[in-house]
C-alpha cells in the first residue's frame, strides 16, 4: 500500500489497531515505540506497586537484620524525658517512703528505754574503766565519748528506806576508811537510799563526787523498782574522769568526809 492509503485509513478509522490491519506490509516504528512505552509504563507501575507492598511488609516485620560485617544503627528507642507530672509523683513517693522509714520520737524513746532496761538487768557496763586518781584513790575514767543525755552507768547498790539508811550511815562514819557510798533520793513521795558501800565489781559505785561533775542522777523504773542511773550532763570526751554530785549530805557525813563540800 502507498503511504497515502495508510494515512487515509488512519484518518478514517482513527484507531491504531485498524491502522495496523490496513498497513500490514510496513509496521510503523512509531506504533512499536508506543507499544514499548506502554509496556515500560506498565512495568514501572507494577514495580512501584511491588515496591510499596514490600515497604508495607517490611514495616510489619520490623527492621531488617544488618548484613554481616555491617554496623547496625542503635536500636534502643530514644528516651523520653520525664514530664513534670512524673517528677512530682516520684518526689511525693520518695518523701512518703522517707517519712514511713523515719521513727517517731515516742518510738525512739521506747527503744532507748528498752536498751537501758537490758543494760541494767544484765549489769553490763561499757565505755569506762577504773583508774587511780591523785588525792582520791580509785575513780572511773571514760574510755569512749558520751554525748549529753546519754546513759552512762547505774549507781548500783542496796535500795533501802530512810530509816535503815540512817543507821548504816552512822556506822560508816565511825570508820573513815570505809568511805561514803550512799545516795539519798525521793521516789513517789518517799525517801530512799542507794547504799553501794559493799565492795562489788560494779563501776558506778566508784564514780567520785563533784558538784560541777559531768554526770547527773536520774531515776529509772523497772517493774515498780527504782534504779539510780547516771546520765551525761554534757558531752564527755574519752579520758575524762566521770564525776557527779552526791547531793545534800548530813552534817555528820560532811564532817567525816570534807570533800563532799566541793
Amino acid at each position: 500500500l502507498s503511504p497515502s492509503l495508510c494515512l487515509a485509513g488512519l484518518q478514517e478509522e482513527n484507531s491504531v489497531t485498524h491502522h495496523e490491519v490496513k498497513c500490514q506490509g510496513k509496521p510503523s516504528a512509531r506504533i512499536y515505540r508506543k507499544g514499548e512505552e506502554k509496556r515500560k509504563a506498565g512495568n514501572a507501575v507494577r514495580s512501584a506497586m511491588k515496591s510499596e507492598e514490600q515497604k508495607i511488609k517490611d514495616a510489619r516485620r520490623g527492621p531488617l537484620a544488618p548484613f554481616p560485617n555491617q554496623k547496625s544503627e542503635a536500636t534502643e528507642p530514644p528516651k523520653t524525658p520525664p514530664s513534670s507530672c512524673d517528677s512530682a509523683n516520684a518526689a511525693v513517693t520518695k518523701q512518703a517512703l522517707k517519712k514511713s522509714s523515719r521513727k517517731s520520737k515516742a518510738e525512739r524513746q521506747s527503744e532507748e528505754r528498752k536498751r537501758i532496761d537490758e543494760l541494767i538487768e544484765s549489769g553490763k557496763e561499757e565505755g569506762m574503766k577504773i583508774d587511780l586518781i591523785g588525792g582520791k584513790g580509785r575513780g572511773v575514767i571514760a574510755t569512749k565519748q558520751f554525748s549529753r543525755g546519754d546513759f552512762v552507768v547505774e549507781d548500783h547498790g542496796d535500795l533501802i528506806e530512810i530509816a535503815g539508811a540512817k543507821k548504816r550511815e552512822a556506822l560508816y562514819t565511825q570508820d573513815p576508811s570505809t568511805g561514803c557510798y550512799m545516795y539519798y533520793f525521793q521516789y513517789l513521795g518517799k525517801a530512799y537510799c542507794v547504799d553501794a558501800t559493799r565492795e562489788t565489781n560494779r563501776l558506778g559505785r566508784l564514780i567520785n563526787h563533784s558538784k560541777g561533775g559531768n554526770c547527773q542522777t536520774k531515776l529509772h523504773d523497772i517493774d515498780g523498782v527504782s534504779h539510780l542511773n547516771l546520765i551525761a550532763s554534757r558531752d564527755i570526751a574519752a579520758g575524762e574522769e566521770l564525776l557527779y554530785g552526791y547531793g545534800d549530805r548530813s552534817k555528820a557525813s560532811t564532817e567525816a568526809h570534807p570533800w563532799l563540800k566541793h
